[in-house]
């Protein structure tokens, strides 16, 4: 009796909730069929409804003013359209559902026994879960009709809010829980709904309605898994399932395809004006929900589905972008190529279909942009799930580099240097606490990650001044330098080191004129070419020293009694000059101080060529003699102090074969590896205490601390002051440049040595001719001239002999060449370039060109290395062509090349 009065007392409370309920239940559906009618109209094309997008003198209006109309037009209880039969498209869903909402507020509650009829059009399904697919899915298979489910994703997938709520992960209840929760399930899905309506009804005033959705969001999720800070609350394995079962029916595919248009730009807003994601981080859900659709990257997305979410995607806040990517890195490596993939198909359609020039730079084009930043979430996706180092830490280790002496220009101003602080860091490398350079093996190879179109339209001149600007109206593809190909980013440095240095040049001139010191504008360097490598280390040391601003001038270089002007082709002979006697062993003095060495390494990275690096293939033998004595070492099973007689001490020979003995640990000559103490053994059990399964494992612990340790010292501790040099002289040239956030080491050392992938076609093709020279030239050799005329006075048919006596000497020229061994391919390479490597982006890029040099000679052929000519002469057949060639290349050392 007391159980029925106080059920009694409380039911007026409940009836007027219930009402309100319904209430905003009700205007919900109203607002959103005026929100459709003023986006979509009715179908009607004659249609006289002035709030009709239909009407023929209706002004078309953007979604947020549609939203704000909506609103006006609920309150003054406007006109609206019925939908017209024709009417097909995206909101079939929302006029469906809003056809049939019953006006009266009494009739939006289904009790359980009319609840039925409902739930075969499903139109109280306000989100989704893997369960709910497969019911509607089962039923549509039934009846053989999918418009259910079509429309149930319509809805579902076009809405912000219902898909940020779809596939959630539940909480697994325990027995007890879920007894004591089983009388309440019914009442909660009931309030679920009704909350979910009401959200979108409360749109009168923005606060309220933000407070409405939180507000929702956040009670909803009492079932959901606690979450760490980088974890997620929808089910992911879920969303897979799900899309793999519906994604093979066509007509459910392009529900989602609509959805998605629908969907974007409301998102794009709710980023860009409304700071959602820090009101509910769970509106990432929706965004890891679209990107499990595998066929994103198919045609039909790419025209305006794509492009729409990507500029939506790319206003997520960092914080957001940070998660995002920490959630990809946990994916495989399959699945970060389909996200790869997806948004690189779109940057190449778009770049392929569009005209790109100097008047219409790719850098406006909001799709590329926008795909090109959502791209670089992926990237460091791979990087982060990669194996990275991040055991050591370099900034901790550089000592400072000494200020200038001089003043800059901005500081004669007034005004501070813009990049005193260094070059710059990717706020997204920030946010994850990682650098790309750490990386060792991402999940999928870094060049997967270049755009080789994008590559080909990008105008880098255009480029790199919004990049040195960072204006946020224009977008540099130099902050996303992994699109980039080593060619188009090695432009980019030349840029910056023509802008570089001339903006020191103005800094001299204007400094000379406030201080009454003569002009130095370059960075002189007088050497003799017998005491090359003196001259030039006191000199750069001692500019290091008095004023390392001076290292960023161009370099001019001038070799004492000699006359000539530096062009370009006097600083390549003395870097040519320098390198050999740098890597020659018996200069090895030199390698204790290599601040110039790094110095001269820097700035050919900034020059059109590169450093001939010589390899050490008898370095490379001993290395590998040595790691297969350290293997032996540890796999040895005899005894090891009586048979190897090894101590933590070891012996070396320096470069001038004195021999040094280094202690790898505190008396270390007295410390023997033994049987004792080389090894341990350790029991392991594996999981399921199945005793076959376990193991006896073997640790070696003296031999491998040996090991350990003879390879730190082999690889840094021999070299670390060197080292220390070397990085102090290269940062003291680029502290203030691209250089290490465009670049990957293998990039920079491709900058530094050149490729030795070498490719005579692409060189062929661009090789151009001077002095006379075609590609098609012609030479008739003298001793055959007597012929000449009765070959011009025979048929041809009736000379055999003509087509000998036609001597095609470019043509010819190339059968050679192409019929070298690599090893004289290096060689021709080697005599008339200087270098036998190739530069970046292949033997395509080098411009080589063939000048005529004269008539028959016995003269051999030379070559201005300075500037990649081959003077050739005009020999009267192929195979003195041939012979004189290689005698050139093969005994030229020293001579020929000028």
């Amino acid at each position: 009796m007391a159980t029925a009065c106080k059920r009694s007392s409380g039911e007026p409370q409940s009836d007027d909730i219930e009402a309100s309920r319904m209430k905003r239940a009700a205007a919900k559906h109203l607002i959103e069929r005026y929100y459709h009618q003023l986006t979509e109209g009715c179908g009607n094309e004659a249609c006289t409804n002035e709030f009709c997008a239909s009407c023929p003198t209706f002004r078309r209006m953007d979604n947020n003013a549609a939203a704000i109309k909506a609103l006006e037009l609920y309150k003054i209880n406007a006109k609206l359209c019925d939908p017209h039969p024709s009417k097909k498209g995206a909101s079939s869903a929302y006029l469906e559902n809003s056809k049939g909402a019953p006006n009266n507020c009494s009739d939006m509650k289904m009790n359980k026994k009319d609840g039925q009829g409902a739930r075969d059009d499903f139109k109280d399904v306000t989100y989704l879960t893997e369960e709910t697919v497969y019911e509607i899915l089962e039923l549509c298979r039934e009846r053989e009709d999918y418009s259910p489910l079509i429309r149930v994703i319509g809805r579902v997938f076009s809405s912000a809010e219902a898909l940020v709520q779809s596939f959630r992960k539940v909480k697994q209840h325990t027995k007890e829980e879920l007894k004591s929760l089983q009388g309440k399930d019914e009442d909660k899905d009931e309030d679920e709904k009704e909350k979910a309506a009401c959200s979108a009804a409360a749109m009168e005033e923005d606060s309220e309605a933000s407070s409405s959705r939180i507000s929702d969001s956040s009670q909803g999720d009492n079932n959901l898994q606690k979450l760490g800070p980088d974890d997620v609350s929808v089910d992911i394995e879920a969303i897979r399932r799900v899309y793999t079962r519906l994604l093979s029916n066509e007509k459910i595919e392009t529900a989602f395809l609509n959805a998605l248009v629908y969907l974007s730009p409301n998102v794009e807003c709710d980023l860009t004006y409304h700071n959602v994601y820090s009101r509910d981080p769970n509106y990432l859900n929706l965004f890891i929900i679209v990107m499990e659709n595998r066929n994103l990257h198919s045609p039909e997305y790419l025209e305006m589905a794509l492009p729409l979410f990507c500029k939506a995607m790319s206003k997520l806040p960092l914080a957001a972008q940070g998660k995002l990517v920490r959630l990809w890195s946990k994916y495989s490596a399959d699945q970060i190529r389909r996200m790869m993939e997806t948004f690189q198909q779109l940057i190449t359609y778009k770049v392929i279909s569009t005209d790109f020039n100097n008047r219409n730079l790719v850098n406006d084009d909001d799709a590329i942009v926008a795909a090109s930043k959502c791209l670089k979430m992926v990237y460091y996706a791979n990087v982060v799930g990669g194996e990275v180092d991040t055991n050591h830490n370099e900034e901790d280790d550089e000592e400072p580099i000494p200020e200038s002496s001089e003043l800059t220009l901005q500081e004669l101003l007034g005004e501070e240097r813009r990049n005193k602080k260094g070059p710059r860091v990717d706020p997204l490398e920030t946010e994850l606490a990682v650098k790309t350079l750490d990386c060792r093996k991402p999940l999928i190879p870094f060049e997967e990650f270049i755009n080789e179109p994008l590559n080909d339209v990008l105008e880098m001149d255009k480029d790199y001044t919004f990049f040195k600007v960072e204006t946020e109206n224009k977008f540099s593809f130099m902050t996303c330098p992994f699109i980039l190909n080593a060619v188009t980013k090695n432009l980019g440095l030349y840029y910056d080191n023509r802008i570089r240095m001339y903006s020191e040049r103005r800094i001299t001139v204007l400094y000379s004129l406030v201080q009454g010191q003569q002009l130095n504008p370059y960075l002189r360097l007088k050497v003799r070419r017998d005491h090359i490598i003196d001259d030039a280390l006191v000199r750069l040391e001692m500019i290091a020293m008095e004023n390392p601003a001076d290292l960023k001038k161009q370099l001019y270089v001038e070799f004492e009694g000699e006359q000539g002007v530096d062009e370009g082709g006097v600083s390549k002979e003395f870097f040519q000059l320098v390198v050999e006697e740098i890597f020659n062993p018996d200069i090895g003095k030199y390698f204790s101080d290599v601040i110039m060495v790094s110095y001269l390494f820097e700035l050919r990275i900034y020059l059109p060529r590169f450093i001939n690096i010589f390899s050490y293939e008898e370095q490379q033998k001993e290395i590998l003699v040595l790691y297969q004595s350290l293997k032996d070492l540890l796999e040895y099973e005899g005894n090891v102090e009586d048979d190897m007689m090894i101590t933590f001490q070891i012996s070396q020979t320096d470069l001038f074969g004195n021999p040094m003995m280094y202690d790898l640990k505190e008396n270390g000559d007295k410390i023997p590896i033994t049987n004792e103490n080389r090894k341990k053994s350790m029991h392991l059990e594996t999981e399921g205490n199945n005793p076959e399964h376990n193991r006896e494992i073997t640790i070696y612990i003296k031999p491998l601390e040996f090991v350990n340790l003879y390879s730190d010292y082999i690889l840094n501790k021999s070299v670390e002051k060197q080292f220390k040099a070397f990085r102090r002289g290269f940062h003291m040239v680029t502290n203030e440049s691209p250089l290490k956030y465009l670049f990957r080491p293998e990039e920079i050392e491709l900058l530094i040595c050149g490729s030795r992938n070498l490719d005579f076609q692409a060189l062929e093709e661009t090789t151009e001719y001077d002095g006379g020279y075609t590609r098609d030239s012609v030479v008739i050799s003298p001793e055959r001239h007597r012929l000449l005329p009765l070959l011009l006075s025979a048929r041809y048919n009736e000379c055999q002999t003509k087509i000998s006596i036609l001597y095609f000497l470019i043509r010819e020229f190339w059968e050679i060449v192409h019929s070298f061994t690599d090893e004289q391919k290096r060689l021709f390479l080697q005599f008339t370039t200087g270098t036998d490597r190739a530069p970046v982006g292949g033997l395509g890029k080098l411009k080589m060109i063939i000048a005529k040099n004269g008539p028959d000679t016995e003269r051999l052929p030379t070559s201005h290395t300075c500037f990649n000519v081959l003077l050739l002469p005009e020999y009267s057949s192929k195979e003195k062509l041939k012979e004189r060639l290689l005698k050139a290349i093969t005994y030229a050392k020293g001579f020929g090349m000028l």
